[in-house]
């Protein structure tokens, strides 16, 4: 059981609620300060001052006082009429991640809902009952409001849900869960529930883990395919590194020293020629700039975990109700475009070292191709094309998201953010990188048979022997995309990554 009090979410705590299933309870003192805003709330109500989102209009209809009678009519008719998304689902780890960044924002007692809401979004989460959210539809400004809406509406009994792998009307899904939906929402709470960034900040998170997990993978191909290439181990040399005074550099030239121990692949500088490619020469500055933008990304992403991003904000010591714009996504958005470039990068030079192995012009004594008999073989050849092509692909997904607004809300909200977009096309490079780096690694297990498994350093042979278990090697040509799917597969697998994280963490 994990205590949540809306300040010690990290990215790590987020993995084992939301893919690991560990079940959430509310800290006490979170619980008192939650209904204390709700008192404020209702005591504003009594004195009908116009108050944004408590019972005025939203939006543009801000001006808009609404009777003391309605304000519950309100709540429910901003839930159903903001519900318009589109596209394909969010996962069901993305949904979870979301309920339990509204949890953790609403129990911080600024947003005047009351407890029982918020349990019963505790109650969905630790049942693993998932609401159907549709991935399309935020603009990043005024918060989630689309995606949140799915979110919110099983809470009242509406829209869809999963439960156990399959799709559900809330109701039967309520049902199947032996979950009873809430009878109503009263005043705020409906705002409450879909003013925030917790759609783009749940992607935003589960991107981060992927993206530490894709640095592992690269400084793992790196070594792989250094052996492969029989590459310079000179620089690697600390004293190069510290001279340049980067983190990232100075942690992954440690790590590439660790990696390559003991191999008998590694030649040094003069032995066998000067210098080697940038591809080579250069992969403790390029993945270690990538590294440092994941880190940057991830700091972002773990203040937004624990922040109240709700509008308008219950300030119960002062007796106010302000009405401000914490919901605004930009630092998630530029936080998402700066690793979705710096992801990018990784399968870059992830994809100019496969090319190195495959290309006879290049690869040190390999092949072309690298199979036995090229010509009637084609080999390797078009895993070099589709991991170009991939590469290709992330550079148009890299464009900036966050340097993008329109105008909504007949111009009230002049200003947005694009951060669900944001974080939606890092997801997209996390996935087309994973692919890039499997099939740099089949690649280069494909050119270690032929230097020699045996002179593997320790690490990398540990990995050899892990891939060869399901990928063999490519004596004549065969259908490869079944190759590439199984090492994909194999270095995406969880407890493949808990291991390296163990490794590279040691």
């Amino acid at each position: 059981m994990i205590f949540l009090n809306g300040e010690n979410l990290d990215v790590y705590s987020f993995k084992k609620i939301v893919l690991d299933y560990e079940k959430i309870e509310i800290d006490l003192n979170n619980k008192l300060l939650v209904e204390k805003a709700k008192s404020y709330v209702d005591q504003v109500i009594e004195s009908e001052v116009p108050t944004y989102g408590i019972n005025t209009g939203f939006g543009k209809l801000s001006d808009l006082s609404i009777n003391k009678c309605d304000v519950r009519k309100l709540q429910v008719n901003l839930i159903k009429s903001h519900a318009c998304g589109v596209g394909e689902p969010f996962s069901e780890s993305v949904v979870r991640g979301m309920l339990l960044l509204r949890i953790n924002a609403l129990i911080k007692g600024f947003s005047g809902i009351r407890l029982k809401v918020i349990e019963k979004m505790v109650e969905f989460l630790n049942k693993r009952l998932t609401p159907l959210v549709y991935s399309q539809g935020s603009l990043g400004a005024s918060g989630d409001l689309a995606p949140l809406s799915h979110m919110a509406l099983p809470l009242i009994g509406l829209g869809e849900v999963m439960f156990q792998g399959k799709r559900y009307s809330a109701k039967k899904g309520l049902e199947k869960a032996e979950i009873v939906p809430l009878s109503n929402l009263e005043a705020k709470e409906g705002l409450s529930l879909i003013n925030g960034t917790q759609a783009m900040t749940s992607v935003a998170a589960l991107a981060v883990i992927d993206s530490l997990d894709l640095v592992n993978i690269s400084m793992l191909n790196l070594g792989i395919s250094m052996q492969a290439l029989l590459g310079i181990i000179d620089v690697f040399h600390s004293k190069i590194h510290s001279l340049r005074n980067q983190t990232g550099q100075i942690e992954v030239s440690k790590k590439m020293v660790k990696i390559l121990k003991g191999s008998q692949l590694m030649t040094v500088q003069g032995e066998l020629r000067v210098q080697d490619g940038y591809s080579l020469r250069c992969s403790p500055q390029v993945i270690g700039a990538s590294l440092d933008a994941i880190i940057y990304a991830k700091d972002v992403v773990e203040k937004e975990m624990n922040a109240v991003t709700d509008n308008p904000l219950v300030f119960v010591d002062e007796k106010r109700v302000i009405s401000a714009g914490n919901f605004h996504g930009q630092p998630v958005a530029l936080a998402m475009d700066f690793l979705k470039i710096a992801i990018s990068e990784l399968a870059n030079i992830s994809e100019r070292r496969l090319e190195r192995m495959v290309n006879a012009g290049l690869s040190n004594g390999l092949p072309p191709f690298l199979v036995k008999n090229p010509g009637i073989n084609s080999g390797f050849m078009i895993v070099q094309y589709s991991a170009a092509s991939l590469v290709s692909e992330n550079k148009v997904l890299s464009h900036p998201a966050s340097v993008d607004s329109i105008p909504s809300s007949a111009n009230q909200e002049d200003h947005v953010s694009m951060g669900t977009i944001a974080a939606r096309k890092a997801s997209e490079v996390i996935k087309n990188t994973f692919y890039v780096l499997a099939m740099e690694l089949m690649t280069g297990l494909q050119a270690i048979d032929f230097r020699g498994f045996e002179k593997l350093s320790n690490p990398t042979k540990d990995v050899y022997d892990y891939i060869r278990k399901e990928v063999k090697f490519v004596e004549n040509d065969l259908i490869m995309y079944e190759l590439i799917q199984k090492t994909y597969q194999l270095i995406n697998n969880f407890d493949f990554r808990e291991k390296l994280r163990r490794y590279f963490d040691e």
